[in-house]
């Protein structure tokens, strides 16, 4: 992780790939010199900017702006917003609009927006014309932490979340901080849950910063740099190792196994559940769920679940809005979750602060159990 400009100003993590490394250069201003940093990089290319309405009308006329005084032809190809967009209607629909805009493999995707966008224009780029070029500008802080690193694409399916998609790495990643500005503050604090999850995984001197120093991370400046670059260079160090998820990668779900249930339970419906509410929800459940499994204390679970709930995030069941499914139905979904290997559960659980590690085999009747006491409460 490098600084450049004046030291908290500006950051750069490398994702380490062979021929296939890529930046993720974090900091304000990015979008205003996009055309710049991708012309250096991809020269004589023409790109498509998928985003959605929201984002599209606060920083699309930016972006535009940017790639037309780099001499970079683009065309721009707008969706819904929402988590609902991550659909197969809205895929074949961006791809044809790739298609029919004639870029050729070469060429790029540019996905500005968050991790719905990312993870379909990721997808879109990587099955048109057999795999274009791929460029994150990530809007949201979610996206710039988690999912615009890493090649991860893909669509939800109504079996589950994430379940069709490829890995396909972006050329290159654009984090500008300053846009994080219009985020609202629910989208903020989903964001920051998975901040939070890297100093869970295995940084607990971290966590233990984020705890006393999360309001300057909410309020901006350097704090909020070397929260998002310490984030990128985690996910980036597990990436490099790991690429395609067959070992020390699947750590970097943790609390996704629960919290991708819940989504699933509530329909994508983003006015109940967000993304980062579930995954924090999701990474108080696994700690408590490791305490019940006498792998951790429960004061570890308690520090976690006090932690989020000082930011203002969800961290029980009884948090979300409406009824929710039966513990009965929330295995079914855990059962449909990518990390289910030959019909046995793996989640990610911890012996403490900073100690996940991969459970291969974890009973289903104990988790059932956890999931019974929990929606009783």
């Amino acid at each position: 992780m490098e600084a450049s400009g004046a030291a908290s100003d500006r950051a750069r993590v490398e994702v380490e790939l062979g021929d296939r490394s890529y930046d993720i250069l974090i900091g304000p201003g990015q979008i205003e010199t996009a055309g710049a940093q991708i012309a250096a990089r991809l020269p004589g290319i023409r790109v498509a900017v998928i985003s959605d309405e929201t984002v599209a009308g606060l920083h699309l006329p930016a972006l535009q702006a940017s790639l037309s005084a780099a001499g970079i032809d683009s065309t721009a190809i707008i969706l819904p917003a929402g988590e609902k967009t991550k659909s197969f209607d809205h895929l074949v629909a961006a791809t044809d609009a790739v298609l029919a805009a004639r870029l050729e493999r070469g060429d790029a995707v540019v996905a500005l927006g968050g991790g719905v966008i990312g993870d379909l224009a990721g997808f879109v780029s990587g099955i048109a014309r057999r795999g274009m070029r791929f460029i994150q500008v990530p809007t949201s802080l979610l996206a710039q932490v988690d999912s615009s690193v890493g090649g991860k694409t893909g669509i939800n399916s109504g079996h589950g979340k994430n379940l069709i998609g490829v890995f396909h790495q972006p050329s290159l990643v654009l984090a500008d901080t300053d846009v994080l500005d219009t985020l609202s503050p629910r989208e903020f604090r989903a964001g920051y849950a998975e901040v939070a999850k890297y100093g869970l995984i295995d940084k607990p001197e971290f966590f233990a910063w984020l705890e006393n120093n999360w309001s300057a991370v909410f309020a901006g400046g350097a704090a909020r740099i070397h929260a998002i670059a310490t984030s990128c260079q985690a996910k980036a160090d597990v990436v490099a190792a790991d690429e395609l998820e067959s070992g020390k990668r699947a750590l970097l779900n943790l609390g996704h196994t629960f919290g991708h249930a819940l989504e699933a339970a509530t329909g994508y419906d983003g006015k109940r559940l967000v993304h980062g509410e579930g995954v924090a929800i999701g990474m108080v459940l696994a700690h408590e769920f490791s305490a019940r499994m006498n792998l951790a204390s429960p004061d570890d679970a308690r520090r976690v679940a006090a932690h989020l709930q000082a930011v203002g995030l969800p961290t029980k069941l009884s948090d979300i809005d409406g009824d929710l499914s039966t513990p009965d139905i929330l295995m079914e979904h855990i059962a449909q979750d990518k990390k289910v290997k030959r019909g046995k559960l793996t989640f990610v659980l911890t012996r403490g602060i900073g100690q996940s590690f991969i459970a291969d085999d974890v009973p289903p009747s104990e988790v059932l159990g956890f999931l019974k006491e929990k929606h009783e409460r």
